[in-house]
């Protein structure tokens, strides 16, 4: 008779057994909601308030609005991260957003058909972004032990999946009865439990031994040095990037909505929820099974191509529901890729590097689909909105196939399933893993 007792296998919800990141497990995915609900708004918004004609290049613009806050203030916020108190940081930035959302519905509620508003504040949500996203991707991690961060960052993608469903399809019947102004001030009320969460949290961890003093080149070059000196992160956001700028077509959905489909509104919510039901679905799946996937690199460069399988089809297709189960199925695939992408990130990254390294993610990660969305606007004004969607997801694949070729590195990654949890492996040796506070 063996001595041993068997090993049972952790429970798919054993980070949130843990008090702090569930509060902010929670907070996020209500407030999330709401601002999925607003991204879908302001594309609807936009669509509006200008000419059919003018309507592709209005909306890419939308994406640019957005990136350029971030290529300006996303490294600032990551060195901002690495040396003030995160959680304090994400209360003033989820205050600014709030506000941002306040003034938007004011906005939408007067009735004002001038379009320079809506971009001005929408560039002001995503400067606050470029500050909350750094503190946030380093705050969580501390919350739950080094063994449980895997099933922590499988559970914020379904947190963030099923708020990315719900959201898009309650914005789109909230826009159907009520209007724009009701949806921005809905999420406006969402950054409150956000906020309620930070503040109920306990005994938070504080920064490591690497603490950054201030804001500084230095400290600036620290982290640009670690993510671009280490193959695997600096692949990830490579591949992120390139695949998101030639595959951002969300960007040109009222399009499709209101004239290749003719849906309404209605309808446009749920295919701007589609690509989340797919995830969601996909994130439930990978719970229990991320710390069981072998050949992550392989399966990460595959769902990539996917993605842009799934894109060109959905510019093709004229049927409602094909177009939908092809958004679903890019939203499936880009979830293996993101689920596996931040694993890797997070687990390679000490705890005092991890804001300047999601700062420098940032670039990558929204650069690509928010300069993707104004490329396709462009592309879609000189031709049509189906080309510019079909030779988008041509452009991914060829452009995952070219990362693939020039990073071994990323192709060869493996997870060995068969050794123990690192965190569990650290403790042995006794050394404290990264993030450990």
């Amino acid at each position: 008779m063996s001595g041993a007792a068997p090993v049972r296998p952790p429970s798919p919800f054993v980070a949130l057994r843990h008090r702090n990141f569930r509060l902010l497990w929670g907070g996020q995915l209500l407030s999330n909601a709401g601002t999925m609900m607003q991204n879908a708004a302001i594309l609807w918004h936009v669509s509006l308030l200008v000419e059919e004609g003018q309507r592709a290049l209005a909306l890419g613009i939308v994406g640019l609005v957005r990136i350029v806050p971030i290529i300006v203030f996303s490294l600032v916020g990551g060195m901002v991260a690495d040396s003030i108190d995160r959680r304090r940081l994400m209360l003033v930035t989820q205050a600014g957003m709030a506000v941002a959302a306040v003034l938007l519905a004011a906005h939408a509620f007067s009735g004002a058909a001038s379009l320079w508003p809506v971009y001005v504040l929408t560039a002001l949500s995503a400067m606050f972004t470029s500050f909350d996203s750094p503190a946030r991707q380093s705050l969580f991690p501390v919350l739950v032990p080094r063994e449980h961060l895997s099933n922590a960052i499988s559970l914020n993608t379904i947190m963030f999946q099923t708020a990315s469903v719900a959201g898009p399809a309650l914005g789109g019947l909230v826009i159907a009865t009520g209007g724009v102004g009701w949806v921005y001030a809905i999420n406006a009320v969402s950054f409150g439990f956000v906020i309620a969460a930070l503040l109920m949290m306990r005994d938070v961890p504080g920064h490591g031994e690497g603490r950054v003093r201030g804001i500084s080149r230095a400290a600036l070059a620290e982290g640009l040095g670690f993510v671009f000196r280490t193959p695997l992160i600096r692949s990830t956001m490579l591949l992120d990037f390139f695949a998101t700028f030639f595959a951002s077509a969300m960007a040109l959905l009222p399009i499709f909505a209101q004239d290749v489909l003719h849906v309404g509104a209605e309808g446009y919510g749920l295919l701007a929820a589609a690509p989340s039901v797919g995830a969601i679905a996909t994130s439930a799946a990978l719970v229990p099974l991320i710390d069981r996937i072998r050949s992550r690199g392989r399966v990460m460069l595959w769902s990539v191509a996917a993605y842009g399988i799934a894109t060109a089809v959905f510019g093709l297709s004229r049927s409602f529901w094909l177009t939908f189960a092809c958004l679903a199925l890019s939203g499936a695939a880009d979830t293996v890729s993101m689920v596996i992408r931040n694993v890797i990130r997070q687990l390679h990254t000490p705890d005092h590097l991890r804001g300047r390294m999601t700062g420098v993610n940032m670039m990558f990660f929204m650069g690509g689909p928010q300069l993707g969305e104004l490329e396709a606007g462009l592309v879609a004004s000189v031709w049509s909105a189906p080309v510019s969607v079909v030779t988008g997801g041509i452009a991914c694949m060829i452009a995952t196939g070219w990362i693939a070729w020039r990073t071994p590195d990323l192709r060869r990654y493996v997870h060995d399933v068969t050794a123990p949890p690192e965190g569990v492996a650290a403790s042995a040796a006794g050394t404290a893993p990264p993030g450990s506070g």
